[in-house]
């Protein structure tokens, strides 16, 4: 089948600091780089490059002639990424000695998606396609009740972490995707215990004690990887879609974990965000060495 991923796409502004800086601060940097991202972006290039078969559906804005020319290169189809008028989304990302990171983001074009573009791709899909949505973008909720009305698999990552805005769509989602923070919160937020959370199925990533799988047959626990890391950004991102290219290609949820695992591992040893997500063959080597 077809993952239609309606995302966020970014220029990421990443720069190396000695530590986080805290209010009031002002920081040297110890390096600077641009490079592609946006959590909808990141999760399309990891279904990609897991083997899935991707649709992106998104906007750029007129500045944005190079982010198209990335994303081509990266394998993505762009028939449903339009040009609007608002600038193309950004970040500011910094990044510590020890690779965590504090990240601050611009929407712009990514919450000026036409309605149009989005209902189109909605209409191109066929049921049983997945139909995948951030909290970066306009038309989540709008598109993923649709989606569900006829009859494609709709997931929701719930990041960045909006409570308000995921409570809605729980009724028409197939999938929860959260890490641990975002489970609880919106556990709280809804006065129920994380067990709980009303969806068919969840997935909660774990941190370095690994992710979580949960539906109606039961929970299944994956470990991570220990490896040192270089630079977390995007490891959430880079799990999710091979997580999903390993379901829609039919593998058991701890199997398409365990491949999301070793993936997450391996982009958290180089820098970057899209530009760190490992080729499928190099995760295949990689867990062939862990045997």
């Amino acid at each position: 089948m077809t993952i239609h991923c309606l995302g966020s796409i970014n220029v990421d502004h990443v720069y190396r600091v000695p530590h986080l800086p805290v209010a009031g601060e002002t920081l040297s940097d110890t390096s600077y780089a641009v490079g592609l991202g946006g959590k909808g972006t990141n999760q399309a290039i990891a279904a990609v490059r897991a083997g899935g078969d991707l649709r992106l559906i998104g906007a750029v804005g007129q500045d944005g002639a190079w982010v198209r020319e990335r994303l081509e290169a990266a394998g993505l189809d762009l028939s449903q990424v339009a040009r609007v008028e608002a600038a193309t989304g950004h970040a500011v990302i910094y990044v510590d000695e020890a690779g965590e990171n504090v990240i601050v983001i611009h929407g712009g074009a990514n919450r000026a998606i036409p309605e149009d573009t989005v209902m189109a791709a909605v209409d191109a899909a066929r049921p049983g396609d997945w139909w995948l949505t951030q909290n970066e973008t306009n038309a989540v909720r709008s598109s993923t009740m649709e989606a569900k009305r006829r009859g494609l698999r709709t997931v929701h990552v719930a990041a960045p972490f909006d409570a308000a805005a995921t409570a809605p769509l729980l009724p028409y989602l197939d999938l929860l995707a959260v890490n641990e923070g975002e489970a609880m919160a919106l556990a709280a937020y809804l006065n129920v215990a994380v067990e709980s959370l009303p969806v068919p199925s969840l997935l909660m990533t774990l941190g370095a004690r690994g992710a979580l799988w949960r539906d109606a047959h039961g929970a299944t626990t994956v470990p991570a990887f220990a490896v040192e890391p270089v630079d977390t950004t995007g490891a959430g991102d880079t799990f999710l879609g091979y997580a999903l290219a390993g379901l829609d290609g039919g593998l058991p949820p701890a199997d398409a974990l365990r491949h999301a695992a070793a993936a997450a591992a391996l982009s958290v040893m180089r820098e970057g965000a899209s530009a760190a997500i490992p080729m499928r063959a190099e995760v295949d080597a990689f867990l062939e060495d862990q045997r």
